[in-house]
């Protein structure tokens, strides 16, 4: 049972994963050089549409098995091109832009997949070019550049060497007239019919809700990406990215637009485009500003005196060292306090208060072995069973012998234990095991009282 819904979730993961293609709408790319006439660009289309037929019928018959790709490439000197490329700066300059596109190359390729559940059709148009005209006015103090023209949408149809590049449906249309035949005249026609080519989000979105960067250091290497020599450094450059989700931008989400289809039996057709993305690159330090409508930055070759930021809306430095000086603050009074709860807590003895304690007699039986070592137990006799050794686990507990008494010191001459006696210890003859005094000994050991009988 365990292992067969294992592999049940197993299979739905693949089945998600074989669904869900990562689209996005539009990328935008572009690295301005505010002392070159051009500058490079690039913009790329992405869509995915899917077709969903979960029971079957005429759609998943027409389509089983399938699989094909229509790609190309085309320059400006194509037709179609060139048509497409004064139809952007049309829209450019109804944007309020005077910047203008003044070279194209386009690339697509659309790819139809079949399976048992749905069919994807992944549409990729990628548009690569030169601006021109971007440079408002120039000084010897700082350059004007014009940021008005990245909304690059085209509403209309697209015919590149013959193929339709973008309006979705026109591709079933040529492709697969049976499908599109279903689809005509329906809900699910106006979702395939947006157009592809569509950047208008990206003009949309203030260039103030930006992610702004600059370095200050003037790499090499991003020389080398603006069209300079890799040899020249010191050059400040600036960026402006858009696409993620954040105060400044709000939150960024798929756009997806469905529709249902009932024909012989109930499809589902099902547009998907994820947040609009874009890179803007500037050599200089750029400040954003607006002229007549229309968004521009100041650009100049080093930052301004005192501008200590490299994020959108004028992000103070102070607010950042303030954020670490809190942190170090907080650490400080935690290393206090563990150190205060440190010193407060007990050391020393922690057991039973030698004071409580009295010494015990280990043995004083005839001819036993005793040392100065013995044991402890405490005052209280009534805790003494908790405390007893366990050499007495097995035998009756005995009583402490009364003290032994001191031979005065006028007698000690007599008995061979006076040096012991001095001491406090127990009596040499105790542990000899043979008497070493006279019959006048008053030792209280056993065995001098012995020899004191046997001699008297």
């Amino acid at each position: 049972m365990t292992r067969a819904l294992l592999l049940t979730v197993l299979l739905a993961g693949l089945v998600v994963v074989g669904t869900s293609t990562p689209v996005w709408a539009a990328q935008l790319d572009a690295r301005i050089n505010p002392n070159n006439e051009t500058s490079p660009f690039s913009m790329n289309y992405q869509n995915t549409v899917f077709i969903e037929y979960p029971n079957g019928g005429k759609l998943f018959d027409d389509l089983r098995g399938k699989e094909w790709t229509i790609s190309g490439t085309a320059d400006s000197s194509s037709p179609g091109v060139k048509d497409l490329m004064d139809r952007l700066n049309q829209r450019i300059s109804s944007d309020g832009s005077q910047a203008k596109i003044s070279d194209l190359s386009v690339s697509y390729d659309f790819h139809l997949k079949a399976r048992n559940i749905n069919t994807s059709i992944d549409y990729t148009v990628l548009l690569e070019g030169t601006l021109t005209d971007y440079v408002i006015t120039q000084d010897s103090q700082r350059t004007l550049v014009d940021l008005g023209w990245r909304g690059l949408t085209v509403d209309s149809e697209v015919v590149i060497d013959g193929v339709e590049i973008n309006i979705p449906i026109n591709i079933l249309r040529d492709k697969e007239p049976a499908v599109f035949a279903v689809f005509e005249g329906t809900e699910a026609e106006e979702v395939l019919h947006r157009n592809l080519l569509d950047a208008s989000f990206i003009l949309e979105q203030p260039l103030t809700n930006w992610h702004f960067l600059f370095d200050p250091t003037g790499i090499n290497v991003d020389a080398g990406t603006f069209g300079l020599d890799e040899e020249i450094a010191g050059y400040v450059v600036s960026s402006w990215t858009m696409g993620e989700s954040s105060i400044r931008e709000g939150r960024q989400v798929e756009r997806v637009f469905e529709a249902e289809v009932a024909a012989d039996q109930t499809y589902v057709v099902r547009s998907v485009q994820s947040s609009d993305q874009g890179n803007l690159y500037t050599i200089g330090f750029g400040a954003l500003d607006v002229l007549d409508g229309v968004e521009i930055a100041g650009v100049t070759p080093t930052p301004p005196e005192g501008y200590a930021t490299t994020s959108t809306g004028d992000f103070p430095i102070f607010i950042v060292y303030g954020m670490a000086g809190i942190a170090a603050v907080a650490g400080i009074a935690f290393f206090f306090v563990s150190s205060r709860s440190l010193k407060n807590e007990k050391v020393g003895q922690q057991g039973i208060d030698p004071n409580n304690l009295v010494g015990y007699q280990t043995s004083a039986s005839s001819g036993g072995y005793q040392t100065n070592r013995g044991e402890a137990q405490l005052r209280d006799d009534s805790d003494y069973q908790q405390t007893r050794s366990v050499y007495e686990s097995e035998t009756p507990q005995q009583s402490s012998p009364p003290p032994q008494a001191t031979p005065a010191a006028t007698e000690e001459a007599a008995c061979g234990c006076a040096a012991s006696a001095e001491m406090g210890s127990e009596c040499d003859c105790q542990m000899q095991g043979s008497c070493l005094c006279d019959g006048t000994c008053r030792c209280n050991a056993e065995i001098c009282k012995e020899q004191v009988r046997s001699m008297s």
